[in-house]
C-alpha cells in the first residue's frame, strides 16, 4: 500500500485559515451588537435560523440531501444543543457583561477542555506530557483574565459573564467528543445537520421564554449583523472549515484557534471602541502558550532549531 500523503499548510490554506479565523472572530462582534438591542435566545435563534436555511439550500443545490434516519437526527439535534445552542447562548449571555475580546480569549480555553475530556471519556486520547503542560499554561492564562478579584467579587456580573463564557468553551469540548459517532458522514452534511437540530431546539424554547413577537422592531444595524454572522461568520465559515479539513486536516485547523482572539480584538477595538488591556495580552499569551502545548508541533520546531545539523 502506497504511503498516504502529508497533510500540509501551503499559501492557499493560510490564507484560508486567516479568512476562517476574521469569520469566527467576527461572530464576537456580531454578538455585541445584537445583544445590545435583542435578549440571548432570539439572538441565537436568529443565526441558525439563517445558516440552517443556507446550509440546507446549499445541499439542495448539490442534489445531495440529509440523511432520514430518526436515530441520526437525535444525534444531530444533541449536537446541535452541545455545539450551538449551549455556547452561542452562554456567549451572548456573557457578552452582555464582558467585551467581545475578552469573550473571544475565553473561548479560546476551547481545545484545553477538549483535552480534559478526551482523558475522562475516551480510551485512545490521553494526557501526554506536552498536553498536560499545556492545560496547566492555559488555566493560568485563565486565572489571569478572571484575576484576585474574582474571588472578592464572585457574584459580580463581570465574573458571571467571564465564566459563562468558560463554561461555552466546555460545552464545545464535550462537542467535540460527541462529534466521534458522525465519523463516515460527510462533514458539511454533519454541519447543515447539528445548526437544524438547533434550530429545532430553539424556536420552541425561545418562542417560550423570550416572547420575540413582543419585542420591539430591532434597528437596521440588528438586521445587518444577524445577516453578517448568519452568512459569513457560520454559513460560509463552515464550507471554509470543512474545506481546510480536507485540504490540511484536523491538526492544521487547530492553527485557528492561536488567531481567532487576536481578530475578535481588533473589531473590538476600531468598531466596538474596546480597549485591549494589559491583563488581557498577559492572558492570551499564556493560553496561546497552552495551545503550542497541545498542538505540539511550535515547541518541536524551537527544538529543531536549537539542534546542530545533521
Amino acid at each position: 500500500m502506497a504511503p498516504q500523503k502529508a497533510l500540509v499548510m501551503g499559501t492557499r490554506e493560510w490564507v484560508l485559515l486567516l479568512v476562517l479565523s476574521v469569520l469566527w472572530g467576527g461572530s464576537f462582534f456580531f454578538f455585541k451588537v445584537l445583544v445590545a438591542e435583542l435578549p440571548p435566545l432570539t439572538v441565537v435563534l436568529g443565526r441558525v435560523v439563517l445558516a440552517a436555511l443556507l446550509l440546507n439550500l446549499l445541499l439542495w443545490v448539490r442534489r445531495d440531501p440529509l440523511p432520514s434516519s430518526l436515530r441520526l437526527w437525535g444525534s444531530f439535534v444533541v449536537m446541535g444543543i452541545l455545539n450551538n445552542v449551549v455556547p452561542f447562548t452562554l456567549i451572548v449571555w456573557g457578552e452582555i457583561h464582558i467585551s467581545s475580546g475578552l469573550a473571544s480569549i475565553l473561548n479560546a480555553t476551547t481545545p484545553i477542555f477538549a483535552v480534559l475530556l478526551a482523558h475522562a471519556l475516551t480510551h485512545n486520547e490521553k494526557i501526554t506530557w506536552n498536553k498536560g503542560i499545556g492545560v496547566l499554561f492555559g488555566f493560568f492564562g485563565v486565572a489571569v483574565l478572571i484575576g484576585p478579584s474574582a474571588i472578592a467579587g464572585i457574584g459580580s456580573a463581570d465574573v458571571a459573564g467571564e465564566i459563562a463564557c468558560l463554561c461555552a468553551a466546555l460545552s464545545y469540548g464535550f462537542a467535540g467528543i460527541y462529534g466521534r459517532r458522525f465519523k463516515g458522514i460527510p462533514a458539511l452534511k454533519v454541519a447543515t445537520g447539528q445548526i437544524t437540530g438547533s434550530t429545532l431546539v430553539l424556536i420552541p424554547v425561545t418562542a417560550l421564554i423570550d416572547h420575540p413577537w413582543t419585542l420591539p422592531m430591532p434597528s437596521a444595524h440588528v438586521f445587518e449583523a444577524w445577516i453578517g454572522i448568519a452568512v459569513f461568520s457560520t454559513a460560509l465559515a463552515y464550507v471554509i472549515y470543512f474545506r481546510i479539513l480536507a485540504l490540511a486536516g484536523a491538526t492544521n485547523l487547530l492553527l485557528v484557534t492561536f488567531l481567532l482572539p487576536i481578530s475578535a480584538l481588533l473589531l473590538g477595538v476600531f468598531f466596538l471602541d474596546e480597549t485591549i488591556t494589559l491583563q488581557a495580552v498577559v492572558g492570551m499569551t499564556l493560553i496561546g502558550m497552552g495551545l503550542a502545548a497541545i498542538d505540539g508541533r511550535p515547541w518541536a520546531a524551537v527544538l529543531r532549531s536549537r539542534l546542530p545539523p545533521a
